[in-house]
């Protein structure tokens, strides 16, 4: 494996961490919140730059069904992020605290829902639609069996299921929707439990990316 691929594929693996962490603000505090959201808005300045040759071939070349869903899902994404940056530090009280306060919290709480939501579905859809990548490499140094491939693939899709139940139990919906404005945790819940769940609800997007490039790729070709 190539050193640049491994850096990579740790950068995204820093980065899914840091977004399950920050799904999970009021069990690790408002100060980790923000310091973790500052990580995570360098470990994506990373990805960018890693992966700079995609994006300055935006402009160029033809663009097909897979291609337009992945070039949109990304620039989703980036808003996300940015909305998410922009509102955080108009939030913060602690990493930006020196800054001088104009008022606009309540947009900036309700934008900094709806992008932190959005953002880690999207996000989530992104990494399945690259899963076939690592499943590749997994094969390549792991060499699993039939009987491991169908026991592994029967896990990952019950933890989808799962976490389509946890999707709901959450309010994810609801937050989606901006139906809520406030973020409510049982602050007596372990956060390892909230963590799990999260990770669920992850991988049910994951999953739903997969299915879609399977769904997508015989369009494209077709042409």
């Amino acid at each position: 494996m190539k050193p640049i691929l491994k850096i990579k594929i740790v950068v995204d693996a820093a980065m899914s961490v840091s977004m399950l962490l920050l799904m999970a603000y009021g069990l690790v505090g408002e100060a980790a919140h923000e310091w973790i959201g500052m990580g995570m808005f360098a470990l994506s300045v990373v990805h960018h730059v890693l992966n700079r040759r995609w994006i300055q071939a935006v402009p160029r070349g033809r663009y097909t069904p897979l291609r337009i869903v992945q070039t949109a899902l990304a620039g989703l994404i980036f808003l996300c992020m940015v909305g998410s940056m922009i509102s955080g530090i108009v939030l913060s009280r602690h990493v930006f605290a020196f800054l001088p306060r104009h008022g606009g919290y309540e947009l900036a709480g309700k934008l900094h829902i709806l992008c932190a939501f959005w953002g880690f579905v999207l996000m989530s859809l992104h990494l399945g639609m690259h899963w076939n990548m690592l499943l590749t490499m997994a094969r390549k140094h792991l060499r699993p069996n039939q009987i491991c491939t169908w026991v592994l693939r029967i896990a990952g899709y019950s933890f989808a299921a799962y976490g389509a139940v946890a999707f709901i139990r959450r309010d994810v919906g609801l937050y989606l929707l901006l139906k809520s404005h406030f973020l409510f945790f049982d602050y007596s819940e372990p956060l390892i439990a909230f963590l799990l769940d999260y990770l669920a609800v992850m991988g049910l997007f994951v999953a739903v990316g997969f299915l879609l490039l399977h769904v997508i790729k015989p369009a494209r070709s077709a042409e």
